[in-house]
């Protein structure tokens, strides 16, 4: 193992703190005693056994000794487990453990609620011992699940043994940990959030990982690796971000699964004696695959990259060198550019490596220094107000350690330069502003709920901060702190996962206005966390208050801050702000916009400011929301902004039982930010959305527009949003304004007019040879799928029955234009090939399979196959619904045996394919490594795919050019006059190229 300063190889509560809502393990710890039951008991009791306001969280303590298990563990979701005592306990698998000998078996699995209520379990773990053991995996609402100060130890004869299954959301760690693998597969088998100071030796990985169950990044920090057998780490689509960490002695260091690519960032990461290659990128054409490395350091590693499809390699220099920097992915040469493939890499060699960095953590004090709050008057029992013993307690000692219990606070706690505030579990340990509370009403100053002081060298950690639901003048956060301070496991209370006080649900409607924000105070307070001044490491934050005029704000300051991981969501208008700042650094920082408060709500707003950061930076808008938004980042009189791994989306997961089964699955929206930053003070944009780097310069200058052919035209616009566009066989466009529930035409003649304006929830449409429009609609359970002449009385309408397939060999078959492939949230390992099933072959084997019902025109010229619908929520004409067909921007159509082109938006690639009976498409090729959104083609062959613009491509895949649009293009048709038009529909205007 390497003499890393990050290794605190004894125990870290050597001393168990208080806390009467704990459960204690009562097993033997002698090593030989069988204690599986004992710990699980345990285990099970504390997720009831918190009490009060904390129901559902909980905390185990397991005290020094080896502890044998037999067979799997579980872990209740909102359960935490901290080891206690001089020496760190030992979980031991035993050698020759029966069940633990073929496929992947886990000894320790983290587990998750009934996230969306569905009742069954969506997707069993399936690597339970036994095997007939049902446990649902941790999703992504498994908040605070946590194992600290804990070892785990594999014996001979286990090659199908995974330690820790940790599939986790928000405020979920492992830290403080030894695995010691021998004979294992790997010590963590699929993981997320966050892990620190954790090690591992042998075993055949470290970690084997796909993506998060809320599908974004994935954190290690002051962390080793050391003698694995085929690699530290093998991942994909995990967004691994790493801060200090070590790996030696194993052929490869990080290896991203060939078909797949991931956003992968590492600084400070040190290599030792890697005999194949540091990284192994499996798929280096993906615009998902951005790799980068900052400040790395190596010794006996000849080769510092491999990419695996082609072979290509690149060597380092000398037995030891320094890598400034490498990067490889989508590099944006500027803003309003188009971004390309590129690999820069900055190698030097040394005569030696440099020492051992310290810790990018801070060390907690020990827990001898730790003061029990509640030996100083402090009750923390949800209704004496214990401001004033707090702020005792911090004018007279350093280290303040807050049992489980709720702290209400009517002023503010200011701390001292050196003050250090503990508790173990967020959810559990709270300090509470009650409503109304007459210090933080009206309009005023900024009232924290704690402050620190400037250049402090403050932590505060492990505990939730609630600001109430009407309090204006409230932050939870007012940090002033130096450079060396830190902010860790913390939560702003106000969002998912917050347990009250009071016990009410956190809505505070008074009256119903009709005004949602009016009536629940949103946006209605300070930001929760305000760095004003200060600076210092935050970590493993979570800030989802949508009371909160943001989620996380810093303002004057030129400290350097370094953010590593943190989660800052369900915000009305922003989440993160910086004004006025220098010298930052976020690494992993991922924001959410929800359907109900985010429709609106910015993503990263920078002002004034320089010399910034973001790496692994990846901003989410939910698969609900029904509401287009420009862009996530927005800039104001800002430079030397260094943008590296942008992911900009808006698929999530959910779980739904019907007729075929129970499952969770990922699906794509309509309205990711359409942009991924613009330049408010040049009026300029990035329409990428995927790249891996892009530097922001003082006086940007915008390229040259690309036009292919005639001037992009705008025909109309206002629109809220548009799409579902077809074309009639005289040229004519119809297309639907989903939100307002029209469906509208455009011809040169008649310009643009409204054709119906009372059906129910159009989504895409067809036209059939008899010039009727064919509606796909999201009414009803499954969808709904009805007829009407364009032409005829506004009261006709047919609604069509879904028939069995038959062969039709002069119907056109539609298909989506667009999908989203990238998998249910089941394990897509398989053992017996060594292989994960890639996203191409997800594809070709999902757009490849046959429907076997399917809606036929009234005139019988068209045919729609029935595409599965999923649902999330009531089963009526309310809740939500999604299907291949309901997803897609249109459809695409052809007879049977005829060519047809559609694109993989979970791989930006556009293919190519034939329709076969029932909707499948066969002979799936790739024909362009761009795509995501439409498709179409010409009468002379040229394809034409809308991604950020629209590029143009000959029969034969050679790239001929560009036609850049004043905004994103979303759906391209042919159509007019003698198909000579190219139709571009964006979400608020309608635009048009004579080609």
């Amino acid at each position: 193992m390497p003499a890393a300063a990050a290794i605190q190889r004894g125990s870290v509560l050597t001393v168990r703190p208080n806390d009467p809502a704990a459960v204690v393990v009562q097993g033997a710890g002698d090593g030989r005693t069988d204690d599986t039951a004992a710990i699980q008991h345990a285990l099970d009791t504390a997720k009831d056994h918190a009490g009060g306001k904390g129901d559902g969280h909980g905390i185990v303590f397991l005290p020094s000794g080896r502890y044998r298990l037999t067979r799997t563990i579980v872990v209740p979701i909102g359960v935490r487990v901290f080891g206690t005592g001089r020496t760190r306990p030992v979980l031991v698998l035993g050698d020759d453990t029966p069940g633990f000998q073929q496929g992947v078996s886990t000894l320790i699995v983290f587990s998750g609620g009934d996230q969306y209520n569905v009742g069954d379990v969506p997707v069993p773990v399936p690597a339970v011992v036994p095997r007939d053991k049902v446990v649902r995996d941790a999703n992504s609402a498994t908040f605070y699940s946590s194992m600290s100060n804990v070892d785990v130890e594999i014996g001979r004869g286990n090659p199908a043994a995974a330690a820790v299954r940790f599939r986790v959301a928000q405020h979920g760690f492992l830290s403080h940990m030894n695995f010691r693998l021998g004979s294992a597969f790997a010590g963590i088998y699929q993981a997320g959030n966050v892990m620190e100071d954790v090690h591992f030796q042998g075993g055949r990985y470290g970690i084997v990982t796909e993506k998060t169950s809320p599908a974004w990044q994935f954190t290690i920090v002051d962390s080793t690796f050391d003698g694995q057998r085929d690699a530290a780490i093998r991942e994909h689509e995990v967004g691994l971000t790493m801060v200090n960490v070590a790996i030696r002695n194993t052929p490869v260091a990080v290896q991203i699964d060939e078909g797949y690519g991931d956003s992968f960032w590492a600084k400070g990461l040190r290599l030792e004696n890697i005999s194949k290659a540091a990284l192994s990128i499996g798929n280096e054409k993906s615009v998902f695959t951005q790799v980068g490395l900052d400040d790395a350091v190596a010794q006996d590693v000849p080769t510092l990259v491999r990419f695996a499809e082609s072979g290509r390699t690149i060597a380092g220099k000398g037995r030891a060198y320094r890598v400034a920097s490498f990067s490889h992915g989508i590099k944006v040469d500027g803003l309003n550019s188009v971004g390309a493939t590129a690999t820069d890499v900055a190698i030097t060699p040394l005569s030696r490596l440099p020492a051992v960095p310290a810790p990018a953590i801070r060390a907690l004090p020990p827990v001898a220094q730790w003061v029990d709050v509640k030996t100083l008057g402090v009750k923390g029992d949800g209704r004496t107000d214990d401001t004033a013993a707090i702020q005792r307690a911090i004018d007279s000692r350093r280290v303040l350690y807050f049992p489980t219990g709720f702290y209400l606070v009517t002023d503010t706690l200011k701390l001292r330069a050196d003050t250090v505030l503990l508790g173990l579990h967020p959810a559990m340990t709270q300090f509470v502003i009650p409503d109304n509370n007459a210090r933080h009403a009206g309009i005023g100053t900024v009232v924290p709920i704690v402050e620190t002081p400037l250049k402090g060298r403050n932590i505060v950690s492990g505990l939730g901060l609630f600001t109430g639901r009407i309090n204006p003048r409230a932050a939870a956060l007012l940090w002033r702190s130096g450079a060396d301070s830190l902010l860790n496991d913390v939560k702003i209370m106000g969002g998912g996962g917050t347990p009250t006080v009071d016990g009410q649900p956190l809505g505070a409607k008074r009256g119903g206005s009709g005004d949602p924000v009016a009536d629940n105070r949103w946006d209605a307070q300070y930001p929760s966390i305000w760095v004003d001044g200060g600076g210092g490491t935050f970590f493993d934050i979570w800030s989802p208050n949508t009371f909160a005029s943001a989620g996380f704000t810093v303002t004057n300051t030129r400290v350097p801050g370094r953010i590593y991981e943190m989660s800052v969501e369900h915000h009305v208008r922003n989440e993160f702000v910086f004004d006025n700042v220098e010298n930052w650094e976020l690494l992993a920082p991922q924001t959410e916009q929800e359907v109900g408060e985010g429709m609106d709500a910015v993503s990263l707003e920078i002002r004034n400011s320089r010399n910034l950061l973001f790496a692994n930076y990846h901003a989410y808008r939910v698969t609900r929301t029904f509401h287009p938004a420009k862009s996530a980042v927005r800039m104001f009189n800002s430079s030397d902004i260094r943008f590296r791994n942008v992911h900009v989306n808006a698929e999530s997961g959910f779980a739904t039982c019907d007729d075929n089964g129970c499952g969770t699955f990922l699906r794509a929206s309509k309205f990711p930010f359409d942009d991924a930053i613009t330049d408010e003070t040049h009026g300029l944009a990035v329409r990428e959305r995927e790249f891996a780097t892009l530097d922001v310069p003082a006086r940007p200058v915008a390229p040259p527009v690309s036009r292919l052919g005639g001037e992009v035209r705008k025909l109309s616009d206002g629109f809220w949003s548009i799409g579902g566009g077809a074309v009639d066989p005289s040229g004519a466009l119809y297309f639907v304004e989903r939100r307002f529930q029209r469906i509208l035409r455009w011809t040169a003649a008649r310009g643009l007019e409204v054709v119906r304006d009372h059906v129910s929830d159009p989504v895409n449409l067809a036209v059939d040879e008899s010039g009727k429009l064919l509606v796909l609609s999201s009414y009803g359970a499954a969808g709904t799928v009805f007829q009407f002449d364009p032409e005829g009385p506004a009261t006709n309408l047919t609604p069509l029955a879904a028939g069995p397939v038959a062969p039709r060999a002069d119907a056109r078959v539609l298909v989506p234009v667009n999908w989203w492939n990238n998998g249910e949230f089941r394990d897509q390992y398989d053992p017996a090939r060594d292989h994960f099933t890639t996203l191409s072959e997800m594809f070709v084997r999902d757009a490849g399979t046959a429907k076997t019902r399917e809606y036929v025109s009234t005139d019988g010229s068209l045919v729609l196959p029935a595409f599965r619908t999923f649902q999330q929520g009531t089963p009526d004409h309310i809740g939500w619904r999604w299907s291949d067909a309901l997803n897609a921007h249109g459809f695409v159509s052809g007879k049977v045996g005829e060519r047809v082109f559609v694109t993989n938006a979970s791989e930006n690639r556009t293919y190519r394919g034939t329709i076969a009976t029932g909707g499948a498409l066969t002979d799936l090729t790739p024909f362009a490594e761009r795509g995501g959104e439409s498709v179409a083609t010409d009468a002379q062959g040229r394809v034409f795919v809308a991604n950020g613009q629209v590029f143009v491509y000959a029969p034969d895949g050679r790239e001929l050019g560009r036609i850049d649009v004043p905004e994103r293009p979303l759906q391209l048709l042919i159509g007019g006059e003698g198909g000579r038009t190219l139709f571009i529909l964006t979400h608020h205007a309608l635009y048009a190229a004579q080609l």
